[in-house]
C-alpha cells in the first residue's frame, strides 16, 4: 500500500488534536480537514495575536472545538470520552526555550504532567486507537559531535524546555511499558508512538522567539534582524514535513495494527540539508527583497546547544514518507507566505492550501521539492 492509500484510511475517521489552537496544531488542521477527517480539538485559546487559528477561520472546519487546559485531567478524559476517536495526536506543550528559563516550573508542568493527563485520559477510556505524542528534536542528550541524533540515542536536555521534552518521552515510555504494551496489543488496542519534529518554519507562526516571527518583525520595522546564534545549525524544515509524517504514522497504525509502529520516530530535513541561523535569514531576506541581519551578544542569553540534526534513515525505511520541500523552499514558501499576508490578511487559509497543494503535488510526483528536484 503506497502513501496515498494510507492517508486515504484517514477519511471519516474521528481525530483528537490537543494544541489545535497553535501554529502547528492550526496547520494540522488544515491536513485533517483536507483528508475528511472529523476532528475534536482541545486546547487553550490560541497563545499569539494574530494567530493562524484565527486568520484561517479554522473553528469552522471542527466537529468539535474545546478550550480548555491539558492538566485538567477529569475534563479532558470526559471529553475524550465523547469524542470517543480513532487517532489522538497530542501536540499542547509549552514550546519555548527561552520562556522556558523564565518559567520553568509551568514547562515541566505543561510539558510533563499534561503529556501523563492525555496518555492517562486514552487509557480510562480503554478502547483501541492509535496515539501520537508530539515531542521535540530537543528530547536527546546534546551530542558535542554535532552527529545526527538517532531514536535510539540518549534522552536529556540542558535546559528546562528540553529537559521537559526528554520527560516527556519517558512518561510515554512507562505508559507503553505499563498499560500499553506491544506484546499485548491484541489485548488494548492502543499503538503509542512519540515524534520528534525539527525545527518548523512556515507561514502563520507568531510566537515569540521564534527565528521567523523575528525576522518579519524587524522587517516590518525596518530593523536589522538581530541574530543571537548566527552560526547554530538546526533541522529546519517547512512544518508539513513532520506533520505529513505523524499522519503518516496514525494512518499506518489505522490501516495495519502492528507493534513495529510503537516506539519513536524523527521527522525532519535530509542530514545534507542543513542550515545555520545565518543561513537561513539571508535566504530569507533574498526573499523578501530587503532587509540586513547582524551578530548580537547577550551575554544574559541562556546557553543553547550549538549544533542539532536528527537523523531520519528510521523513518524513511519504516514509512512511506519522506521530505518533500528542501530547506531553501521552505524559506522561499515562508517569506511569501509573510509578504503575501501583510499585504491581505484576508488570505491566510488560500495561502496554506495553495503550499498543501503544493507540497501534495510534490509527494506525488515522486519529488523532494516543489522547484523539482527529483529522488
Amino acid at each position: 500500500m503506497n502513501v496515498v492509500d494510507h492517508l486515504q484510511s484517514l477519511r471519516g475517521k474521528k481525530v483528537f488534536v490537543t494544541g489545535h489552537t497553535g501554529f502547528k496544531g492550526s496547520w494540522l488542521l488544515l491536513l485533517l480537514h483536507r483528508f475528511g477527517a472529523q476532528v475534536t480539538g482541545y486546547s487553550l485559546a490560541p497563545p499569539t495575536s494574530p494567530s493562524l487559528f484565527t486568520a484561517a477561520q479554522l473553528p469552522e472546519v471542527l466537529a468539535s472545538h474545546h478550550e480548555a487546559d491539558i492538566r485538567d485531567a477529569v475534563r479532558l478524559t470526559a471529553v475524550v470520552r465523547a469524542a470517543d476517536p480513532d487517532v489522538v495526536i497530542h501536540l499542547a506543550a509549552q514550546p519555548l526555550v527561552r520562556l522556558s528559563h523564565r518559567e520553568p516550573l509551568d514547562t515541566f508542568s505543561i510539558n510533563v504532567l499534561g503529556t501523563a493527563s492525555v496518555l492517562d485520559a486514552v487509557r480510562q477510556r480503554g478502547k483501541p486507537c492509535a496515539l501520537i505524542a508530539v515531542t521535540s528534536d530537543k528530547c536527546y542528550e546534546p551530542d558535542p559531535d554535532g552527529k545526527p541524533h538517532r531514536e535510539s540515542d540518549r534522552l536529556g536536555g540542558h535546559d528546562p524546555y528540553s529537559a521537559s521534552k526528554g520527560a516527556a518521552e519517558l512518561v510515554a515510555e512507562a505508559y507503553r511499558r505499563s498499560f500499553f504494551p506491544p506484546a499485548r496489543l491484541h489485548d488494548h488496542g492502543v499503538q503509542l508512538a512519540t515524534a520528534r519534529g525539527g525545527n518548523v518554519i512556515g507561514g502563520g507562526d507568531w510566537a515569540e522567539d521564534r527565528i521567523i516571527t523575528d525576522i518579519v518583525r524587524h522587517l516590518s520595522k525596518g530593523e536589522p534582524v538581530p541574530l543571537r546564534n548566527p552560526e547554530a545549525i538546526r533541522p529546519w524544515q517547512h512544518v508539513l514535513e513532520p506533520l505529513m509524517g505523524y499522519l503518516t504514522l496514525a494512518a499506518v497504525m489505522l490501516a495495519e495494527p502492528s507493534a513495529g509502529w510503537c516506539t519513536g520516530w524523527n521527522f525532519g530535513p535530509a542530514v545534507d540539508d542543513d542550515l545555520t541561523v545565518q543561513q537561513l535569514t539571508e535566504l530569507f531576506l533574498q526573499a523578501w527583497g530587503a532587509g540586513r541581519c547582524e551578530a548580537v551578544c547577550d551575554p544574559r542569553a541562556p546557553i543553547e546547544t550549538p549544533v542539532l540534526r536528527l537523523s531520519i534513515a528510521q523513518s524513511l525505511a519504516g514509512l512511506p514518507w519522506r521530505p518533500r520541500f528542501q530547506s531553501r523552499d521552505a524559506i522561499l514558501r515562508t517569506a511569501n507566505w509573510f509578504r503575501a499576508y501583510r499585504e491581505n490578511p484576508r488570505v491566510a487559509r488560500s495561502l496554506c492550501s495553495a503550499d498543501i497543494a503544493a507540497y501534495e503535488a510534490a509527494r506525488l510526483a515522486g519529488h523532494v521539492s516543489a522547484s523539482g528536484v527529483n529522488t
